[in-house]
């Protein structure tokens, strides 16, 4: 099993910046990839960004030049989402997701609330 503990949601206004955080421990074998989705209400969840193993990056295009996900070198089972320019409509629970070898499991964290005001 895997777990994983989200941190750095919380409330901001419109223009701000917040950094989530991610750590994952437990019976890792190997990490295929990590990263975030997100879910706002009324809403199917969404990839925002992720890493591949530990080395490409993907992000929503919803997202692109304002979030940056990034890994701790020392590290590779910790991700962070630093996330500049908000906008109202990146309102959502923020989940981190981590996907293991050999079977391509996925494990989610317990989500984390961020909400831009306007």
């Amino acid at each position: 099993q895997v777990q994983l503990v989200e941190s750095g949601g919380g409330l901001v206004q419109a223009g701000g910046s917040l950094r989530l955080s991610c750590a994952a421990s437990g019976s890792i074998f190997s990490i295929n990839s990590m990263g975030w989705y997100r879910q706002a209400p009324g809403k199917q969840r969404e990839l925002v960004a992720r890493i591949i193993k530990g080395a490409i990056t993907t992000y929503a295009d919803s997202v692109k030049g304002r979030f940056t996900i990034s890994k701790d070198n020392a590290k590779n089972t910790v991700v962070y989402l630093q996330m500049n320019s908000l906008k109202p409509e990146d309102t959502a629970v923020y989940y981190c997701n981590c996907n293991t070898a050999p079977r391509f499991t996925n494990y989610w964290g317990q989500g984390t609330q961020v909400t831009v005001s306007s």
